[in-house]
Formats: C-alpha cells, structure tokens, sequence
C-alpha cells in the first residue's frame, strides 16, 4: 500500500469480475455473454465509423443513440441517458441519487457491484435477504430508506419479479429512488419502462451487453422521468463528457434499429435455457426458474466446487460462487446448442 493513496482507498473491496481465460479450446460458460454475435447492420455501422473521422471527437450529447432508444420504448430522448456500459450508469445513479443519509436497500444474494459501489461513495448498505426459494419479496423493501436497487431478473439467481410486484413497491415507495437494473430482463421478462411515466422516482437500467451481443463495446444506457436524466448528465459531465466512441453510438443504434435478428436472437437463447434446464434436472440438478441466459444449479450428492473444478479439467467453464447460502451453486451461461451438448455430456460422465 502506497503512501500516496487516499486514506478510503485503503478501505475500498473491489468487485471481481469473471473469469477470461487465456485457455485455447474452451466452453466459457461462465460470464452470461450472448453465444451469438451482434446484429451485422450494427457490425456493418461500426466498420463504416472506422475511418479519418477517428481524429474527431463522438457527440457527448449521444443524440442518434437517444433517439435510437426513444423510438424503440416509445419514450421521449429526454428520458434517456447512456454511458460506458451499465456499470457507469450505475455509478452514476450511486452518486445522484443514493447519498441520502439513509440506508440503500438491495438483495444479499444479488450484483456484488452494489456494495462495491457503496463503499466507492459513501453510502450505507442495508441487505435484505431473499425468501427461502431465493426469490426477491419486495414486501421486505416496505422500510425507511435513502433508495432501493435490485436487478430483475435477479442475478446470480436468475429469478424474475412480475411488473405488478415492482408497480405495488412504487406505490408504497414514493420518497425515495427505485432503480431496477434490468441487464437480463429480454431474456423472458417485461421490462419496467412501461412504468417511468407513471412514477416519477422509477429508474431503469439495461446493458446492450447480454441481449444484443456488444459486451466488448461497454453501453449501458438508463430510462427514466427527465428530472433523473437531469441529475445523471449533471454527474455525467462533471466526470467524462464523451463517454462513448463514435464505434459504440453507431453500432448501438444501429443494434436497436434492428428489431428482427434482436428478436430471433433472443429466441434461441430461451429456447436452448429451456433445453438445458430439462437436461440438468433430469440428471438430478435442482434449477431454479430463470428469466435469464444462464441458470442457477445445484445437485444434491455433488459439491458445487468440486464440480466446477472437474468442468474445468475438460475445458468447461462456470461460474461458482463461495458465499454463504450458494455456495453449492453454480452459475451456468446459455450457450449455442453444442456448448450446451458438451456441458451436460461432461455432466454426465461425472
């Protein structure tokens, strides 16, 4: 430790992202990325960007991305804010909304970015442990607080809360931010911006990194009431007032545009988690249900660790996690039809 640091940044936990593997033949199932590549209108829209134009700077304003998500929620470009990924939009939120002196509510078993964030700026977490079916009660969240935070679906368990559930906690909720980070939510769920109009403290976040394929592009973007768009640009351009390239805006536009292959993607990839899920109980895993493109397993007679590592001896890579409550879980990522087929071959055999 440097005697140069700031006295919190001694105190800081980071988070830990999964696992890339260096290894050359792999399964990676293991950082719910989409086994398919982008649309190739978005990929097409990026090559075209690759030019002299480079030299310039991107729009800080992000407009033709705004507009792009404007037109596919039927929102106003004034409700809409991007950044680098919707683990900057988070933070962003973090610092607009959550110092309020009040305790920032969020599931225990949920993102492990919330508390890395809470101790990044200062707020006070307050975890709220999900039911004995690892389903999140939003009755729990009926408390005083300084804001609520939880991705639906849920992750790392996968399990999705229905649009009445969150409309009931907004209604009880109203003096204080509800941001629901919706990173997997086209995977079989219904995405809360149906409800921003509505409810003037909703606050929705999504990724372009998981559904539409661009996880190495890094945009996140955030809906809500213009009022919260306000205080994220405010925050925004006192940090990094052109957070994304003009790559990243063409291709993201370009990516909401295309409605067809979003759609077909999307299918396949509930269809294959389906799939997986018939195949891992019937060899005797306990699959929680999934809104997601990975699922959340554990079987009974084998220890989730041990079998993670026996995966990884035949170039099958998951995710586990060592915390209390799932530490005989594992995370499994969605993957083509033939990744799928050689996980449960190699499931088998163990």
């Amino acid at each position: 430790m440097s005697k140069f640091w700031s006295p919190f940044v001694h105190n800081l936990v980071p988070y830990v992202p999964g696992e890339q593997p260096k290894m050359t033949r792999l399964v990676k199932l293991n950082t719910n990325e989409n086994p398919y590549g982008p649309s190739p209108k978005a990929l097409a829209a990026m090559r075209e960007q690759i030019s002299d134009d480079l030299r310039l700077y991107p729009d800080p304003n992000c407009d033709l991305l705004k507009q792009a998500v404007a037109d596919y929620y039927g929102v106003q470009t004034n409700q809409v804010f991007v950044g680098n990924g919707s683990d900057e939009v988070l933070a962003h939120a973090f610092q607009a909304f959550f110092q309020q002196g009040k305790p920032l509510l969020f599931p225990d078993i949920s993102y492990s970015f919330y508390p890395v964030y809470c101790g990044l700026y200062g707020v006070e977490p307050k975890q709220i442990p999900l039911d004995e079916d690892f389903a999140i009660n939003l009755d729990d969240y009926r408390q005083d607080n300084g804001g609520i935070i939880f991705p639906n679906p849920n992750a790392p368990t996968g399990r999705l809360l229905p649009l009445e559930d969150i409309e009931q906690l907004l209604e009880h909720n109203t003096d204080s931010l509800v941001l629901v980070d919706e990173a997997y939510i086209d995977f079989g769920g219904q995405t809360a911006i149906a409800l921003v109009n509505k409810y003037p403290n909703l606050l929705v976040v999504q990724t372009l990194s998981k559904s539409r394929s661009l996880a190495g592009m890094r945009v996140g973007l955030a809906v809500g009431q213009p009022e919260l768009i306000e205080a994220l640009e405010r925050i925004k351009n006192s940090f990094n007032s052109y957070p994304l390239d003009r790559v990243a805006l063409a291709g993201a536009a370009a990516s909401f545009a295309d409605r067809e292959y979003f759609e077909q993607i999307c299918s396949k990839v509930i269809a294959s988690r389906e799939a997986m899920v018939s195949e891992l109980t019937a060899l005797g895993f306990e699959v929680l249900p999934s809104a997601a493109n990975f699922v959340f397993a554990r079987h009974p007679q084998q220890d989730a660790g041990e079998l993670a590592a026996k995966l990884r001896e035949q170039g099958i890579i998951v995710r586990h996690f060592r915390q209390p409550r799932i530490e005989q879980f594992l995370r499994i990522t969605v993957g083509t039809d033939e990744q799928n087929a050689e996980l449960i071959e190699a499931l088998s055999g163990i």
